[in-house]
């Protein structure tokens, strides 16, 4: 039996703590746990072995009630303690609180999110003082933890896989605990280009390159964002860099660039949609919507979404074409996200008000132009992309995007994907969808109305292709692939 260690911000479950001290556990929530629990398992879930791999997933306790469940569990091991953990073995670190914070909220979410998104208001942010330093600190002790664990625990030569721009440093730090380990790191977001990765200070810059480039193998989810950091380490004194051959040598170790697209297991997915509690959501939301046409987003209230100009395009809609008035419904779930960051809760704020102007302007007695929903609700995120005649997935910048996977693997009327440029998925859906400029309102509005329009004929055939690219590459592939690229 070979091992694999999976070492990632997010593990695959989570607990809540009730009043009574009792724990509780779930499955964890997000793309990068989706995609892996189709490899590792989750609970309740009979786990996939890669080549028969022993799987170890190291993850950060990222709450009270999970720093509870790792404190009572053997050295943090939550299969040893009794959980299901879906047949994979979970190790969660119970960082310190204030480093944890200062890692994830100050250095990850606020400064290399916003960087690899292009999120900057540069008049004003970034602003980097000895603040920013203290925070740095903390973003390398957080990553030296992840090492840590994984040096000790990792048999002989056993391949660890290390998920995301939280744990950019660990690569490095691993190799150098332990250099018999075969060691890759993905990215799932995109990758700033040179001209903007110059905003970081020039040695945390360095230091997020080197950490990265210890890896012997560096995924990304296109090729956009792959020539992008080789376009970055180029930037780095020394560096040999191959375009034709993706590679980098760098202090005495060639780190090879590889592409990986991310799709959605259709089956797992179709099968989740029959379910019980998705079905009574479909039957609510259809006698909510009528006989009108349905357009549908679903994403977190996260900056890069898009969320306040893809409403506004739909308020330009309504009004260039009222034609539509009490024909159409804008259902947007935008589910609270990072509410820890001022920006975040901001942002959150602009769309609810967005929306009320919305619903203030057009709605009629008889007619709610738009229906906000802001709790978290899988079931009925399920429900509408079955039910949807649009999917608008506009984000400004997206290493991916996996609602624009989803939807038409659920479709069930032909759903028309209007898609940003700016989405990692437009490399592989681009052809069949409706592509916008994500900062062009004007041209959002009009792809939404002519998806309304188009004839059913057209809509189901560009459907199907877009369903079959989205399942293309499933999870078990994508993680497949990853292990492959070190042998």
């Amino acid at each position: 039996m070979s091992q694999v260690l999976v070492a990632s911000n997010r593990g695959p479950v989570s607990f809540s703590l009730s009043d009574d001290g009792t724990l509780t556990m779930r499955r964890g929530g997000g793309g990068l746990v989706s995609g892996l629990a189709a490899v590792t398992g989750g609970p309740g879930r009979p786990p996939s072995e890669p080549g028969g791999a022993d799987v170890l997933w190291v993850c950060a306790a990222l709450g009270e009630a999970d720093r509870t469940a790792a404190r009572q569990a053997p050295d943090g091991r939550l299969d040893e303690a009794g959980y299901d953990t879906g047949g994979a073995a979970v190790r969660m670190l119970d960082i310190p609180a204030a480093t944890f914070h200062r890692a994830y909220n100050a250095v990850a979410n606020s400064t290399l999110w916003f960087i690899h998104h292009l999120l900057y208001d540069t008049p004003r942010v970034p602003h980097f003082d000895a603040r920013s330093r203290r925070d740095w600190q903390s973003y390398e002790a957080y990553n030296a933890a992840f090492a840590d664990a994984m040096a000790r625990d990792a048999a002989e030569g056993s391949k660890a896989v290390i998920q995301d721009y939280h744990l950019s440093l660990a690569p490095r730090m691993l190799r150098d605990r332990r250099p018999d380990l075969k060691i890759a790191h993905f990215s799932h977001t995109p990758w700033a280009p040179p001209e903007y990765y110059r905003l970081l200070p020039d040695d945390i810059g360095a230091q997020v390159l080197e950490g990265i480039l210890g890896a012997d193998h560096a995924g990304f989810l296109t090729e956009r964002w792959a020539d992008a950091f080789l376009d970055c380490c180029g930037l780095l004194p020394g560096a040999r860099v191959d375009r034709v051959a993706r590679t980098v040598a760098y202090k005495g170790h060639t780190t090879r660039i590889g592409v990986h697209g991310l799709g959605i297991d259709g089956e797992e997915l179709r099968r989740r949609a029959s379910e019980s509690d998705v079905i009574s959501r479909a039957e609510a939301l259809s006698e909510q919507v009528g006989d009108r046409k349905l357009i549908v987003r679903v994403d977190r209230t996260e900056l890069s979404k898009n969320i306040v100009r893809g409403l506004a395009a739909y308020r330009e809609m309504l009004t260039n074409h009222p034609e539509w008035r009490g024909r159409v419904v804008h259902l947007a779930f935008a589910y609270p996200s990072r509410h820890d960051l001022p920006e975040y809760r901001e942002y959150t704020a602009a769309v609810q008000r967005t929306a009320e102007q919305i619903t203030d302007e057009f709605g009629t007695p008889e007619w709610d132009p738009l229906i906000l929903q802001v709790n978290d609700d899988y079931p009925r995120s399920l429900a509408a992309y079955g039910l949807a005649d649009v999917l608008m997935v506009n984000p400004i910048r997206d290493g991916m995007n996996l609602v624009a996977k989803e939807g038409p693997i659920l479709s069930e009327r032909g759903s028309v994907l209007v898609l940003s440029r700016e989405a990692g998925a437009a490399a592989e859906l681009g052809e069949h969808a409706l592509m916008v400029n994500p900062y062009d309102v004007s041209q959002t509005a009009e792809a939404l109305h002519q998806a309304l329009l188009m004839p059913r004929d057209e809509r189901l055939a560009r459907c199907d292709r877009l369903a079959a690219a989205a399942a293309a590459l499933p999870p078990h592939r994508w993680f497949g692939d990853q292990l492959d690229a070190l042998d």
